[in-house]
């Protein structure tokens, strides 16, 4: 535990010293939420039909931006090596820097929810079920990423394999939180899909860093 708590305490203070890192996937996000009325019509009852699916490829894009650089300071520097060397557990180490990568991308998203929800008209009852399935599903976006994260630590430009191995282990996801945002507005149940989502993040809490792990070990023995 005092492991964890370290290295979750020495990334975010790696991030507040490097404020663009952290702020460019939140300006992404906000830029391209501001767009879509521009591009598709001011029309409440247009952008209301097609909120969630924005709302959703905007902060799945937003994940995205910010998981090439998941390991890649720690693998630069030789931390990532000291770890491995001194027997510390690569699978704790890998769920430090998501809980920290979380906070530092995932949850503010999440907090941005009830604004960007009235930018784009979303009903009452839209906004939250959709700040709660973000809540649900932040988590498990920053873990299934930390594998693509490992496993081109080592590559110089690894940004866009991270894209291409990551993106379709993430369309389940995104398509069940649309569509749990949907029933929402129209008046159904949501406990359907909270419980999957719930299935999803466990799932991935429970297979995501061994899986990151273990491409961390081949990425330092290489």
């Amino acid at each position: 535990m005092s492991f964890f708590l370290s290295s979750v305490a020495r990334d975010l203070r790696v991030h507040i010293r490097k404020p663009s890192e952290v702020l460019n996937p939140l300006v992404f996000f906000a830029v391209v939420i501001s767009l879509f009325p521009l591009g598709i019509g001011p029309s409440p009852e247009q952008l209301s039909l097609v909120a969630p699916g924005i709302v959703w490829v905007a902060a799945l894009l937003a994940t995205l931006m910010s998981m090439d650089l998941l390991f890649r300071s720690d693998y630069e520097d030789g931390s990532l090596e000291q770890v491995v060397l001194s027997g510390q557990s690569l699978v704790v180490f890998t769920l430090a820097k998501v809980f920290a990568h979380w906070l530092i991308a995932g949850l503010p998203l999440v907090v941005l929810m009830p604004v960007v929800g009235l930018v784009v008209f979303l009903e009452v009852d839209g906004i939250w079920t959709l700040a709660l399935s973000l809540l649900l599903v932040s988590p498990t976006l920053s873990l299934v990423g930390s594998i693509g994260a490992a496993l081109t630590v080592g590559l110089p430009r690894g940004g866009l394999l991270v894209t291409i191995l990551i993106l379709p282990l993430y369309v389940p996801v995104l398509i069940l939180a649309t569509a749990m945002v949907q029933a929402s507005v129209s008046g159904s149940d949501v406990t359907g899909y909270i419980y999957w989502l719930l299935a999803l993040l466990l799932l991935a809490l429970a297979l995501a860093p061994l899986a990151a792990g273990a491409s961390l070990q081949l990425s330092v023995d290489e």
